[in-house]
């Protein structure tokens, strides 16, 4: 008996500010040697990397052109060390995004000590949640919101009359911003999650303000969608919007399990 209360109180003890610097310095680096590995992996399969992340812009200009995809070359480069280094980024960032779930772990193993003892047996349902939702972002932005994007980009370049002379550096930096950016705004869920285990946010708040909500998400979403269409900033409100309301559901089912407690 003695024995099992040492046990729970060294377990809930808190651990020293220093424990947690050298903690996050090993998960770091773990992180780091994985991304290395992961990077130099896919650096061999760089060239098919660059046909995957072009098509959405080829395709687009085919359907303008009406043309075969395989006839159009849209880009240069004016500088002799840029396609290395551009093929190197998207390399990278292509690991980034295969090893998520490694990386997730990481981040889980280090919050870990913060949570309760309930909460702290869900590693695997988290890197599962996390992963699902990152990689679905960055799915949903290459199939859907990058070529909606990139046609209206090159719509706005076609009336003006300009021709395609793209840099491919400067290409991989929009499309990577996106797929990235949409794949961590599919985390939302799991932020609320934490924002309520730590008493930050409220489910009733949430939907209280849900109207004000609204407005602020069609009106980012108005703002980070080029050109005039309704229906892009519809389309990226709404989904947004319903990032929104998942995470105050998360919200609520964290509440209601503390009020079970």
């Amino acid at each position: 008996m003695n024995e099992l209360i040492y046990k729970v109180t060294a377990q809930d003890a808190p651990i020293p500010f220093w424990d947690h610097i050298g903690e996050m310095r090993d998960r770091i680096i773990r992180s780091a040697l994985a991304l290395f590995v992961s990077t130099s992996v896919a650096y061999f399969f760089r060239f098919r990397l660059w046909d995957w992340a072009k098509r959405p812009l080829l395709a687009a200009m085919s359907a303008r052109e009406h043309v075969p995809a395989e006839s159009i070359h849209p880009f240069a480069f004016t500088d002799l060390a840029e396609p290395f280094f551009a093929m190197m980024r998207l390399s990278f960032w292509t690991s980034v995004v295969l090893i998520s779930p490694y990386l997730f772990y990481q981040v889980w193993t280090f919050v870990r000590p913060a949570l309760r003892e309930r909460e702290r047996k869900m590693a695997v349902t988290f890197v599962l949640v996390t992963s699902l939702c990152f990689i679905s972002g960055a799915v949903f932005s290459y199939f859907v919101l990058f070529p909606i994007l990139g046609d209206i980009l090159l719509g706005e370049a076609v009336l003006a009359g300009l021709r395609a002379n793209l840099r491919p550096s400067e290409y991989l930096d929009l499309l990577i911003y996106t797929v990235v950016g949409t794949g961590l705004s599919f985390e939302a869920p799991v932020l609320f999650y934490f924002l309520a285990r730590f008493r930050l946010v409220s489910a009733r708040a949430m939907f209280m303000y849900w109207r004000q909500a609204s407005v602020g998400v069609l009106a980012a979403s108005a703002f980070l969608t080029p050109g005039d269409v309704l229906a892009t900033t519809i389309l990226f409100g709404g989904v947004l919007l319903s990032l929104y309301f998942v995470s105050t559901g998360v919200v609520w089912l964290v509440e209601r399990s503390r009020r079970d407690d």
